[in-house]
């Protein structure tokens, strides 16, 4: 059935000269080794992050006073919750560690030079939204752990001269951490920060698909 639908768009779209092309038959340098997989592995885990953090949204409840209850019941209640959470908490430190470790790799194969300085910046910019989005869902359990957590990582904004106070008070929608907060973290989480990724890891692999793959010195 899956091979008679894959021939009736192949016949009205052309799908397979177009995978030919761009996936199928694109060679990578031979000399592209395991550590040339840090960002398709990077990829990957985020995309098990999505999948996971769609499963635990059907469950979460982002208020304070159900938050943790609600956590509690999707490792008890729920059919290999405890799983699901366990996957998605682990997997936002190894996506963390892939993407810093692709980017070491870059920056010691000096693959940043032109023309790929872009593809730099777009890989500076994914790192910095990858911290975001697990620094974000770190507060979402509402644990006594993610909540000073938090209370210490919004107080680093308030270093910086002249606007501190107004930087830490716009991210903790208010002087103190409080529903506002949990909130705030909860949409930038489960929907700014993931579009974001989206958008310009999009970007970064068009721009790669452009240049093509760097061989190493």
């Amino acid at each position: 059935m899956i091979s008679a639908i894959y021939r009736f768009l192949d016949q009205r779209f052309h799908v397979t000269p177009v995978l030919e092309k761009n996936v199928t038959k694109k060679l990578v340098p031979r000399t592209l080794g395991w550590a040339g997989c840090f960002g398709g592995l990077a990829l990957f885990t985020f995309l098990i992050q999505v999948f996971t953090g769609a499963l635990l949204l059907m469950y979460y409840k982002p208020d304070p006073s159900r938050a943790w209850d609600s956590v509690t019941f999707i490792k008890s209640n729920v059919p290999m919750g405890w799983l699901i959470q366990r996957v998605h908490a682990v997997g936002a430190n190894v996506m963390i560690l892939l993407v810093m470790l692709h980017m070491a790799r870059v920056a010691y194969y000096r693959i940043f030079r032109p023309p790929r300085e872009l593809h730099w910046v777009s890989g500076v910019i994914l790192f910095l939204l990858t911290t975001g989005l697990a620094f974000t869902g770190y507060l979402l359990p509402w644990t006594q752990l993610s909540y000073w957590g938090a209370k210490i990582g919004t107080e680093i904004p308030g270093a910086v001269p002249a606007f501190g106070e107004t930087i830490v008070t716009w991210v903790r929608r208010g002087r103190v951490i409080g529903p506002e907060t949990l909130g705030f973290f909860f949409s930038l989480h489960v929907w700014i920060l993931p579009a974001l990724i989206s958008g310009v890891m999009g970007l970064h692999f068009v721009m790669i698909r452009r240049t093509g793959i760097s061989k190493p010195l």
